[in-house]
């Protein structure tokens, strides 16, 4: 998954960010559940991924990016989570 960020800054940036955030829980998720089942897992691109989406939110005005808090707080929460399955 690669993105540019300005793809993200138009007119109705909650579904394509939306999107986004969700195929980065998702990727977490899967490699959460790796880890505890004892696999290795490659998280390569998945910090040039999470940046793209980071500076597209950036570039949005505050009251444009308000709507994605709750979203971007329940990513913080799973990559909190591979964390402490990573370094138990």
């Amino acid at each position: 998954m690669r993105w540019s960020a300005m793809a993200f800054t138009d007119l109705a940036p909650y579904p394509p960010m939306l999107a986004a955030i969700q195929s980065l829980q998702d990727t977490i998720t899967m490699a959460r559940a790796l880890v505890q089942a004892g696999r290795r897992i490659d998280l390569t691109g998945l910090d040039a991924d999470a940046a793209v989406l980071c500076t597209a939110i950036g570039l949005l005005a505050p009251e444009r990016s308000q709507g994605l808090r709750q979203s971007l707080e329940e990513l913080l929460r799973d990559v909190d989570a591979l964390t402490a399955a990573l370094h138990p």
